[in-house]
């Protein structure tokens, strides 16, 4: 079954026409980036020439994909929106409640007891309004998508971070907040700054130990966390061509690392033959058809530097197997290096997990290479040194590695497998011993590592590599293990030294499954009820926000300044709050209690000025909001990196902060930010951060003034009587200033469909 095919047809039988018009218009060759973006533009964008960083612009995304943890406030949003059913091809994957503990069908069903009224309410709201619906098992929201719904040169929107898996099929693929999702799904244009471009050039051809993971934790390595924020980065090469579809989602996927925008890569025959083998033969021959507007055009690859704002240049037959972390996903080791790097820096070395698998790195050519390696230690008998757990990234791959042998090589080695879902990955893992806080290492093939991410303990060293690097090391049980050169104890006594992985790209024997997990909406939701228990802990409708005004910003006190990192982790953290995704007032229970308060470096416990008592985060907030005083955020540099997930803008939001002011911010909790309604700012002078004290009463004097590029003065009343002005700027256009006029752009959208 392809999906959504009336509108893939249209959209190639358009394409090659398009193309050219664009490039006459803008009168240069074109990088597979610009194609793609400029092919979507919202009829309320004119076709020119877009500043890079610094227009922004309306597009028209071809669909909208969310993940159950999201999908609940998304839903909740555009079920005030006034429309009867979604304006694009939309979908819900259950894929984030499951919490890995046992095994895959005990957690399964424990979750489907646990969330049965979350999963009721995302299943019927699919039925009403025309959304797509992947059960509980069906596998995770990035898999699932590239099996079923990417096409190469397509344009979709996701309301998770890693939506840019999609990249591997050529599409240009970005992670949102859920209020942009409902723009898109009410048939609103979608509003992005026109990214910058990066090009990464790949020359030669993996081989031995390394793989398509290698390649992102090296680009992680150069660019940094934040090196491609408000870029598009576009891999080309033949290198490039020499990568699996998959792998190429891989490197896509994790491109949420450096902040990146998203990623993508040039229509190929890897994609052709992944297309195919996932029943799209009839996409696969459009896309051949349109190859040339597929990829960039010959002049952006042949002299890179005058089409990309930044170029990097990779040799994949130089690369080695690299291990990144701890704590963050961009410190990137080679692991001939890490022993002699982890007892430099007393990183614990003995690794009681590992763990494969995730939206990442779960392709059944993933599992294939891992397979070959367990399939040594079997043959062997080589005992394991740590536990190997393995997450399916979808119950087809799922099915297919239980059909061709896969899981039972890998239940004979020890290893455990997890449902198709996030499991570890975002925190719901149910790790026995977590609670004790010891200092531990655990090496994973998933895409992010902070501090507390997988098992709520802050003392976990969390290191990321390939599935295959991952699987050797487990056999040893210890993070300096090199499976180039070290050896291992057979059964016999005698020291072997690992063979190099293989495994197959796609399955010899094809791709099979009994039941995807996939429920088709009703035909007329008109009559489906949608019921939300008013008693409920999980779900509760939302009410609009109100709108900020002159009296709101003034004399607002300091909530937190946060010192540091401040991921949306820290303001929102996943893990056991998942539960309350769709009740705003239970979730934001947790705002912020994960960010470190700079002025006692303590997380959870700031100074309240109406009772004079140190207090846990919310709790000072609603203190504050109790007395109708509002409240700021103070933060460093890109803050709100990491998941898109708006509950971290919402909560603030629900709580009375009226502004967040930082050095720099993440792309998409900026965004999320300002469609709640609230202020985000940035330093102009970085070091202004400084004269921030915890006694502050703070000012926003010239709000009445709020216009597109013009910076807004802050006023620090401090508590000796001295007071301190500092200027910030923002990144509002016209449209953005409404949202904050109506107290956000749902509202704005309400209006609009006049309600």
């Amino acid at each position: 079954m392809i999906f959504d095919i009336e509108m893939i047809r249209k959209h190639y039988a358009d394409l090659a026409g398009n193309i050219e018009k664009i490039k006459e218009v803008i009168g240069r060759p074109l990088t597979l980036a610009e194609k793609i973006l400029y092919n979507h533009l919202h009829e309320d964008t004119p076709l020119k020439e877009q500043g890079r960083g610094k227009d922004y612009v309306f597009f028209a995304p071809d669909r909208v994909a969310m993940q159950d943890a999201t999908a609940q406030m998304a839903l909740l949003q555009f079920m005030m929106s006034g429309r009867d059913s979604v304006a694009v091809p939309s979908t819900v994957h259950c894929d984030h409640l499951i919490q890995a503990k046992i095994e895959a069908d005990v957690d399964l069903k424990g979750a489907m007891d646990i969330n049965s009224e979350v999963y009721s309410f995302l299943e019927s709201v699919s039925d009403k309004y025309g959304l797509g619906f992947w059960k509980p098992g069906a596998g995770i929201i990035h898999q699932v998508v590239l099996e079923n719904y990417a096409f190469p040169g397509g344009m979709m929107i996701g309301t998770d971070s890693h939506t840019p898996n999609a990249g591997g099929l050529g599409m240009v693929a970005i992670g949102v907040g859920g209020a942009d999702a409902v723009d898109v799904m009410a048939g609103m244009s979608w509003e992005l700054k026109m990214p910058k471009l990066i090009g990464i050039k790949l020359t030669g051809k993996l081989n031995g130990w390394t793989s398509a993971k290698d390649v992102i934790l090296k680009v992680a390595g150069i660019l940094t966390a934040k090196g491609g924020t408000g870029a598009i980065v576009e891999y080309f090469g033949e290198g490039a061509e020499s990568l699996s579809c998959t792998g190429k989602g891989t490197i896509c996927n994790m491109g949420a690392e450096i902040g990146a925008t998203t990623s993508t890569f040039g229509y190929d025959d890897s994609m052709s033959r992944y297309l195919r083998a996932t029943d799209r033969a009839e996409i696969a021959d459009l896309a051949d058809q349109n190859r040339a507007a597929l990829t960039g055009d010959p002049e952006c690859y042949a002299e890179p530097e005058k089409y990309f704002d930044q170029v990097i240049e990779i040799n994949l037959s130089e690369l080695e197997p690299l291990i990144n972390g701890p704590f963050t996903p961009d410190l990137a080791t080679p692991v001939s290096k890490m022993k002699e790097t982890a007892e430099k820096n007393g990183w614990p070395t003995d690794l009681e997990y590992c763990l494969i698998g995730s939206c990442t790195n779960s392709s059944y050519e993933d599992i294939s290479r891992s397979a070959s390696i367990a399939k040594q230690a079997v043959d062997k008998g080589i005992k394991v040194g740590s536990q190997l757990t393995i997450t399916p990234g979808s119950e087809q791959v799922r099915f297919t590695i239980e059909r061709d042998g896969f899981i039972d090589t890998f239940d004979k080695m020890g290893a455990l497998v997890f449902a198709n879902a996030c499991g570890p990955c975002i925190g719901q893992w149910d790790r026995a011993g977590a609670d004790k806080k010891e200092k531990n290492s655990i090496l994973h093939s998933f895409n992010r590592n902070f501090s507390k991410r997988a098992d709520g303990n802050p003392n976990t060293h969390a290191f990321v590599a390939s599935p295959e690097i991952v699987t050797a090391i487990a056999l040893s049980g210890n993070l300096g293990f090199n499976p180039m050169t070290d050896t291992l104890t057979a059964a016999d006594g005698t020291q072997v030294m690992l063979d190099p992985p293989f495994g197959d790209e796609l399955p010899p024997k094809g791709f099979a499954v009994e039941d995807a997990g996939y429920n088709a909406p009703a035909e007329d939701g008109s009559n489906i009820e949608v019921k939300v228990a008013p008693t409920s802990d999980r779900l509760q409708l939302l009410e609009p926000f109100k709108p900020l005004n002159t009296d709101q910003v003034s004399d607002m006190r300091v909530l937190i300044k946060a010192k540091g990192k401040c991921t949306t982790d820290h303001i929102s953290m996943a893990g056991p709050w998942l539960k309350y995704r769709g009740h705003l007032e239970n979730i934001s229970n947790n705002c912020f209690i994960g960010a470190i308060n700079y002025f006692n470096d303590k997380a959870n416990q700031v100074l309240n000025y109406q009772t004079g008592e140190y207090m846990a985060v919310p709790d000072s907030a609603r203190a504050y909001q109790k007395d109708g005083i509002g409240t700021i955020v103070f933060g460093e540099e890109n803050y709100g990196e990491g998941s898109s997930r708006e509950h971290a803008a919402m909560e603030p939001r629900f709580l009375g902060v009226k502004a967040v002011v930082v050095k720099s911010f993440a792309r998409i909790h900026e965004t999320n930010l300002k469609k709640q309604g609230m202020l985000a700012l940035t330093f102009i002078e970085p070091k202004d951060y400084d004269k921030v004290r915890q006694d502050d009463k703070i000012t926003i004097k010239d709000f009445a003034e709020f216009a597109p590029g013009k910076p807004l003065t802050l006023v620090l009343a401090h508590a000796d009587g001295t007071s301190d002005e500092i200027k910030v700027a923002h990144t509002y256009n016209n449209a953005q200033i409404e949202w904050v006029n109506q107290g956000s752009a749902l509202n704005k959208i309400r209006k609009d469909f006049g309600f």
